[in-house]
């Protein structure tokens, strides 16, 4: 078969599927919430039921937007056990294909090159789809949809659009068919990697469709869009030139670490101050023992209810540094300098952007080269005392306030309870 044939497959409403299949129930007739309820009615649902998403509720919305008049359970989010559904059921898709032949996008979502295996398994790109997900269903009691196309883009397109209309929950396309079904389908957003801000740019001009995209002045998208309008040239067609083997042989020339956090309830500028230094000491913490080092530090603070835009910003360094004085410092100082003082701020992230190995440390003429020594070995030291005995075997001070964070979520998983 000269034609290539991707799979996107996606484990329906995976982290409610998870909490139902452990507790014996039936994900599509119970009405089940995943969401930290210390958190208050603010709370994010991690994932709802199809149950509740048959009833008009929005996925990953907040505990108090649910219908007073709609009964669930709540489950505390456990991401250590989804972390281990997941692998188990990434050992199924081994059964049957190669690691060189999937790409694992999320802790829900992979994409497969099945191209080699029709002819193997003598079977038809749905039947495929069908075996594997039934696979993953008798083990693990996870129902699952997939996406099948002729690229990887239309695999992915065809799992968040068409498989949710098809009976048998697999969707499917072709170059021809992506134009003739989809061309006209609004809104634009349901397409992958086109996001608001994309939108909005494209409504100025009149366009909502990707019909609409794949007439525009090229020139017009390169001026809004930057580099990203050669994306979406490409996709307003159904062409995707990316393949798995580029996948796996790409690798990120800019390097960054992040962290950030939905913070419990409304803090004061002065209190949200306090979990902005503990996240530094973490990230600085994590730089450090991967033996790296950054040259630029950036920040953006979210309000509360979206009263106010996020504000934030960049700062490059003079060289390059892994000091924790350095980077907390730069950090703080950008806090101060952009964050509103009158505002309730219910969010923060922060990161470090060109990162590269620590060999790379730059000297600069106000350093002392036995403090930053000290200092590293201080924070090396630090690493060694969490490492074996825990995250919380040594804290800072101003992690025993009370609205410090850091100790509750050295107890979590990607920032959410690890159960």
């Amino acid at each position: 078969m000269s034609e290539k044939i991707y799979m996107c497959i996606d484990l329906k409403s995976f982290f409610a599927s998870v909490e139902c299949a452990d507790k014996g129930l039936d994900p599509f007739t119970v009405n089940l919430v995943v969401a930290d309820p210390s958190r208050g009615q603010g709370a994010i649902c991690l994932a709802i039921t199809p149950a509740m998403k048959a009833l008009g509720i929005r996925n990953r919305c907040r505990v108090f937007e649910i219908p007073p008049g709609v009964k669930y359970i709540t489950a505390m989010p456990r991401m250590k056990r989804y972390m281990e559904v997941s692998a188990e059921i990434y050992g199924i898709y081994l059964r049957y294909i190669s690691p060189e032949d999937i790409h694992v996008y999320s802790i829900d979502e992979c994409f497969i090159d099945a191209t080699p295996y029709l002819s193997m398994y003598g079977m038809t790109p749905k039947q495929l789809a069908q075996e594997l997900m039934n696979a993953v269903f008798k083990q693990t009691h996870i129902c699952a949809t997939a996406g099948v196309g002729t690229n990887m883009y239309l695999a992915k397109v065809a799992l968040d659009i068409t498989a949710k209309h098809a009976p048998d929950h697999i969707g499917w396309l072709d170059e021809d068919s992506y134009r003739a079904k989809l061309w006209d389908h609004r809104p634009i957003t349901d397409f992958w990697n086109v996001g608001r801000g994309i939108a909005r740019r494209l409504e100025k001009y009149g366009v909502y469709d990707m019909r609409g995209v794949a007439k525009m002045d090229e020139q017009i998208l390169y001026k809004e869009l930057g580099v990203k309008a050669e994306f979406l040239i490409d996709h307003a067609r159904g062409i995707e030139p990316c393949t798995m083997a580029d996948i796996h042989a790409y690798q990120s020339k800019s390097r960054s670490l992040s962290n950030g956090q939905i913070l419990f309830e409304d803090y004061s500028f002065d209190n949200a101050l306090i979990v902005l230094k503990e996240m530094a000491d973490a990230l600085v913490l994590e730089l450090v023992e991967k033996k790296l080092a950054a040259e630029s530090v950036w920040l953006a603070v979210g309000y509360s209810k979206d009263v106010h835009s996020p504000t934030g910003g960049s700062r490059r360094l003079v060289g390059c540094t892994g000091s924790h004085r350095k980077l907390s410092a730069q950090l703080e100082q950008l806090y101060r300098e952009t964050t509103k003082k009158n505002l309730p701020i219910r969010s923060i992230n922060i990161g470090f952007g060109g990162v590269t190995d620590d060999i790379y440390t730059t000297m600069d003429l106000f350093m002392d080269p036995a403090e930053e020594e000290k200092e590293k070995n201080m924070q090396n030291a630090i690493i060694d005392i969490k490492r074996r005995f825990g995250k919380n075997a040594l804290i800072k001070a101003m992690s025993l306030q009370d609205k410090a964070t850091g100790i509750r979520r050295n107890n979590m998983v990607g920032g959410h309870n690890g159960g």
